[in-house]
Formats: C-alpha cells, structure tokens, sequence
C-alpha cells in the first residue's frame, strides 16, 4: 500500500475507491483574505450564471410539495399520494413532523459551523485521500481548466459504523462526531420510511426495496457557501442530479440558496423552519423505470451570508446491479428504459466527470 503525505500528514492511496478530486484552493480563504474581485476561475459562462431565474409570480405559484412525515408514517392514504406525485412530477419534497428533534437539528449545524471556522491547515489535516472522495476539500473537480464551484465541503461515509473512516473526522472538534452520529442515525430512519413508502407505491411490498437493494448505506456531504461579492457570476453547486437512492438535506432557516429545475424554470425552495427537503436519486429513477425522477438542481450564493447545508445520500451497496424491477416494466406498454449496471461503475461513471446535469443518467438510457 503507497503512503502519500499531503498537507503535512500522511494519506493512504488505496487505490481504486469511488473516484477522485482534485485538490483546489478553499473558497472560504479566498473570502477571508479580503478577495477585491471574483477569481477567473469561479465566474462561470454566461449560460451558467444563476442571475437569469424564474419569475416572482412563477416562484410563488410553483413550491415543492410539503408531506406531513407522520401521517405518511402511519399509512395515510392522502399523504402516500402526495408522495407519489412529489416523486413523479417533482422529484423534490419537504417534510414536516418528521420525528428528528430540533435539538439534534441544532447541534448538526452547530457541529458544521465549528468545522468550517477552524484555521486552514487544521481543516487540513483531514484532506481528501489521493483516491477518494472522502474527507475536506471540493468534489467533482477532474481538469485544471473547468469552471469551480463557490463551495467547500467535507464528506464523511457515516453509516454502517464498519465503513467509517476516522481519520477524516475531526475528533478534538469537541462534540462533532456525537453531533453527526445521532444526526445520521436519525435521519436513516426518515430514508427507510421513505424508502419502505415508495416500495409500495412501485408495487412491493414494504420491505420491496429493502430486500432488493439490502440495508442502505450513508455518505453524509457537509457544505459550506461563503459569501460572494458579485453571487451573479458565480454558483454554490453546478446543476447536477444525485447519483444515490435518496438525499434528505438538512439547509439553514433564514436562507434561499437550493434551486431546482421545473419544466425548464430554475424555483427556489424557500426553507421551512425545522424541515427537512427529500430528493429522489439516480438508483430509484433508474430502479422505477423513470416514472420516478432525479431531478436537476444547483445551489446558488448570496452577497452578505455563508450559508450551511448537510446532505445525507442514502445509497446501496456498490457490488448491486440496478435497473429497472420487474414491477415497474410492462411490456409493450413500458419496457425497460435502463440498462443495468453494477451500481459502483455507475458511481464512479458520475464522479469521474464534473457535474453537468443529467449527462450521467443519459449514458445508461436504452435509446430506441
């Protein structure tokens, strides 16, 4: 096994992982060195720029579908339609009453905020690995030429216990790993009942996608947004879907930076104090048969505020085949829109590009 140093400690390269990213300076030092004008860099082509959004009466007529969690719980009918339809239409949904306590709302953000106020070189210490994804740093940066997003960001593979890797937790971070381990266990439970629903409603029983796709597991990306001085030239998250089953994000109360993209418009999704927003993955389109559908979406900034978001993807295990189940293909009416794939070649298949979209769900469409 190669040992690499990088930023003054030492790296395993284990070779091949998920993929890799390569090492960019912080946005948040750019910010705190009293940057005079946006870096070449991060001002993105005019057809990219996040200043051309839909209108106020549009943003106000089109929110996403807000579910009651508890009633949806407990079998509801109307509340299983509304996700349904959320799931169909949308691709997005906030939920309300969904059992996770403020207080371990709270301490995740505190824990985050802590995180990203630590000097540079302690931040550091926990840099992403030579081949993966994993740890301090920015994703999905392949080229020195490309375009870089207004982010930094730590992710951490939370769940199952065995999968962690404590060497980029920052452990002396007083109250950091209880904070994100009674917020991930948390919120595994909200992606389990989302996921035992959605079995149902693709004709299953509860346990349907469990069985199929095995107990799911969690990579937990923490994001930081600093302020930026002309946000109309730059963006928090280029336009992307997510490659995993679910993502439940966890975004702060008072500000708008999550957009995404409906029948062509950019609409932003105005927090919910105490809520949290569920998108559909990649796994599930694929695994519906595109009835269900991961949706575009990007992250923009704002001139005064950082702003502070954690996603959890909920994924399955990487040696799984995906594609269309058998209860969600009706030949001649709906034959199988997917091929399948080995969920780990299809993971590295997205992270081996920069976002750009749905590009990587189109690769593995059966064209007819």
């Amino acid at each position: 096994m190669d040992l690499k140093v990088e930023n003054g400690c030492i790296k395993e390269d284990k070779g091949l992982g998920w993929g890799k990213s390569l090492p960019v300076q912080s946005v948040q030092e750019i910010v705190r060195n009293g940057y005079l004008s946006v870096p070449e860099r991060y001002i993105q082509e005019i057809k990219d720029r996040p200043s051309s959004i839909s209108s106020e009466s549009l943003q106000a007529s089109l929110q996403i579908p807000i579910i009651d969690f508890s009633l949806l719980a407990k079998g509801d009918e109307h509340e299983t339609r509304k996700l349904d339809l959320a799931c169909k239409e949308w691709g997005f949904f906030q939920i309300r009453n969904h059992g996770v306590q403020v207080k371990i709302l709270q301490k995740m953000k505190a824990a985050m905020a802590a995180f990203f106020e630590l000097p540079l070189m302690e931040k550091k210490k926990f840099a992403m690995g030579a081949n993966d994804l994993e740890g301090y740093g920015q994703a999905y940066v392949v080229s020195e030429e490309q375009k870089l997003d207004w982010c930094d960001l730590v992710a951490l593979k939370t769940l199952p216990l065995e999968q962690r890797n404590l060497n980029f937790w920052p452990l002396n971070l007083p109250g950091f790993k209880e904070a994100v381990e009674e917020y991930s266990i948390e919120v595994q439970k909200v992606a389990e009942e989302i996921n035992a629903n959605l079995s149902i409603l693709m004709g299953m029983e509860r346990d349907g996608l469990k069985r199929y796709q095995g107990e799911l597991k969690q990579l937990m990306r923490m994001n930081y947004y600093p302020p930026c001085s002309s946000p109309e030239l730059v963006v928090g998250v280029s336009p992307h879907s997510d490659g995993g089953s679910l993502t439940v994000l966890l975004q702060d109360d008072d500000i708008i930076g999550l957009q995404i993209k409906h029948k062509g418009e950019w609409i932003p999704v105005k927090p919910i104090p105490n809520a949290l927003v569920v998108n559909i993955g990649d796994a599930i389109e694929i695994m519906s048969n595109g009835v269900y559908k991961s949706i575009e979406h990007r992250a923009i900034t704002n001139e005064k505020k950082a702003r502070i978001s954690a996603a959890a993807f909920a994924y399955v295990d990487d040696e799984l085949e995906i594609g269309p189940l058998d209860s969600m293909v009706d030949d001649p009416h709906r034959p199988p829109m997917y091929k399948k794939i080995k969920y780990i070649d299809y993971i590295r298949q997205v992270l081996a590009r920069k976002m750009d979209g749905k590009a990587h769900t189109d690769l593995v469409k059966i064209q007819t």
